[in-house]
């Protein structure tokens, strides 16, 4: 080994025993494949180059003669290759000799005070009991070049994403089952239409085409929804009005619609009319009680008892009729209304009473204390509507505002000679003091004489009408028990 080699492996941090001199063997093959350009090895950490590293001269200055890697054997040319090329790999900075691998050891310079070594726990001196130490957690993956450092995450694991706020461990708000609502999840069936072409449409494809209801049925359907709500207690409905417009047989069709559509409630219709009134006829020709059964029977404990002093029709409207014959001579007084009543309550839900046409009676009197709702029923003349005028008129001038705030006006067309013009001006004048009025049409079926039946013997528009009646008379519905009546 000449000085140059020494120098060159004092410069380079050469540790190894200097009587090492490898030379490349000739035996040793060497693959065909064009050589691989190494990576010079990674300093160690710890390692501190020479303060004052000697002066050498620089060996690119001096023509070193033929390149010799050292640990590499010479490429020999084969006939597949070719002519040999000329190659001569790149400039580094110890010269032209490849660095040696590294060697374990500290490299030149001061030793550092690194600590005694840990004992060895290999082989057979490391006792059977004792624990390996434990591995100090692995590092991190390094970031990627170019972007920023990834942030751990602080958020507990979520299976699935579906935990209540991204948190597990802390239970839904409110109750399980009212968070599974049907109608999320079953889809909506279209009710089919009842009438007009829509009907026609759904009968023609056999119900594959399905438009559901029109928007008036639909409008029919919440006005019935209305009359089926709940209610507290009883409700009772006056019917007022002059003689001839009608009144009986508006009593008699409202008294039908809420039997109709309440079947789980007992509806009655009670004749309170001191002038020999007809709504027996109407509703039960055949009814044989009245007031003084009723009030004079000592064993009424049921309803059977009841059912034999009332009479009814196929609407499941029950009546109790006034004094039918004229002969006997009785007159109606404040306290038989009241027995009569009082006795209808334990077992009717709604009474619908058609009041006298004259409202001075006492009678009258007695019926206004004990009302929830009134409707006053006009002709779509001008003598009906000032007749019906003076009505509320009375009724305000009596002190009874509330009961008046809850009055429904009654146009009744009994004769079908009613003009529109006239109809018109008529329920404007009446709706500015804040009523509700309702127009209804004229139906043969209403004649006067005639037996009220069923709703569904009435024309279509004239059964919408009392519908929008009942409707109307439901919203003043009572919402509290009402044992101690006192109405006014």
């Amino acid at each position: 080994m000449t000085d140059r080699d020494d120098e060159l492996r004092r410069n380079l941090g050469w540790t190894g025993p200097e009587e090492t001199d490898y030379e490349p063997s000739a035996a040793e093959p060497e693959p065909t494949s064009p050589p691989t350009r190494a990576v010079p090895p990674r300093p160690p950490v710890d390692y501190l180059p020479p303060s004052n590293p000697p002066s050498a001269p620089d060996p690119r200055d001096e023509d070193p003669g033929p390149t010799i890697e050292v640990g590499r054997p010479p490429i020999v040319p084969t006939a597949e290759a070719g002519a040999p090329r000329q190659f001569r790999e790149p400039e580094r900075p110890g010269g032209s000799f490849r660095q040696p691998p590294p060697r374990y050891g500290p490299p030149p310079g001061t030793p550092r005070d690194t600590g005694p070594l840990p004992p060895s726990v290999r082989g057979d001196s490391a006792p059977w009991n004792q624990q390996p130490e434990r591995q100090p957690p692995r590092p991190q993956r390094p970031p990627i070049p170019g972007g920023p450092a990834p942030e751990p995450s602080t958020q507990p694991w979520t299976p699935g994403g579906y935990a209540p706020n991204h948190q597990t461990g802390q239970p839904p708000s409110g109750s399980y089952a009212e968070r599974i609502r049907a109608d999320e999840l079953v889809p909506l069936r279209r009710v089919a239409p009842g009438r007009g072409w829509r009907l026609a449409l759904f009968k023609a494809t056999f119900g594959l085409v399905n438009l559901g209801q029109s928007p008036d049925e639909i409008l029919q359907a919440q006005l019935e929804a209305k009359i089926r709500s709940g209610l507290r207690g009883h409700f009772k409905v006056g019917v007022m009005g002059k003689g001839g417009v009608g009144k009986t047989t508006v009593s008699a069709s409202i008294g039908s619609v809420f039997a109709e559509l309440r079947q789980d409630d007992r509806v009655v219709a009670i004749d309170a009319d001191t002038a020999f009134g007809k709504l027996g006829s109407r509703v039960d020709p055949r009814a044989q009680g009245s007031y003084w059964e009723l009030a004079g029977d000592q064993h009424l404990e049921t309803f059977a008892d009841i059912r034999t002093r009332v009479g009814n029709n196929s609407a499941g409207l029950f009546v109790l009729a006034g004094e039918g014959t004229p002969a006997r001579r009785r007159v109606l007084d404040p306290a038989i209304y009241r027995e009569a009543t009082s006795r209808l309550d334990r077992y009717f839900t709604i009474s619908i009473v058609d009041c006298s046409s004259t409202m001075d009676t006492p009678v009258t009197q007695e019926v206004l204390r004990d009302l929830d709702a009134m409707v006053v029923v006009s002709s779509p003349w001008v003598d009906g509507a000032a007749a019906a005028g003076q009505t509320l008129d009375w009724l305000a001038a009596r002190g009874l505002t509330a009961l008046l705030q809850r009055t429904v006006i009654v146009l009744n067309d009994s004769d079908g000679h009613a003009d529109k013009r006239t109809r018109s001006i008529l329920a404007q004048q009446f709706s500015s003091q804040g009523q509700v009025v309702v127009e209804v049409p004229f139906d043969g079926h209403l004649r006067p004489g005639g037996v009220i039946d069923r709703t569904g013997e009435m024309s279509a528009a004239t059964r919408r009408r009392f519908i929008e009646i009942a409707a109307a008379l439901a919203e003043y519905y009572p919402t509290h028990d009402d044992r101690n009546r006192d109405r006014y």
